[in-house]
């Protein structure tokens, strides 16, 4: 398998258990237990921003353009 593809992968997962770990502190009622979890997904959340940052060196991955003022406003607007 390509690094590319392996990269892209991982991201993915990272994804999905972020959202769970998310999922998991909002049940969760023990507050120590809360803060680990918490802290395992901060750790999850700094390792794949620095994943994203390699894979957008490596042009594994590459963001949509940034959105213009004029799109901004109109979503903006259009929330209100």
């Amino acid at each position: 398998m390509e690094e590319k593809y392996m990269v892209n992968d991982i991201l993915e997962n990272l994804k999905s258990g972020i959202k769970d770990y998310e999922g998991a502190i909002l049940e969760c009622a023990n507050m120590e237990l809360r803060q680990t979890v918490q802290n395992v997904r901060n750790s999850s959340e700094n390792f794949q921003y620095e994943l994203f940052k390699l894979a957008e060196c490596k042009g594994y991955y590459i963001p949509a353009s940034p959105a213009k003022p004029d799109e901004i406003a109109k979503v903006y607007n259009d929330c209100q």
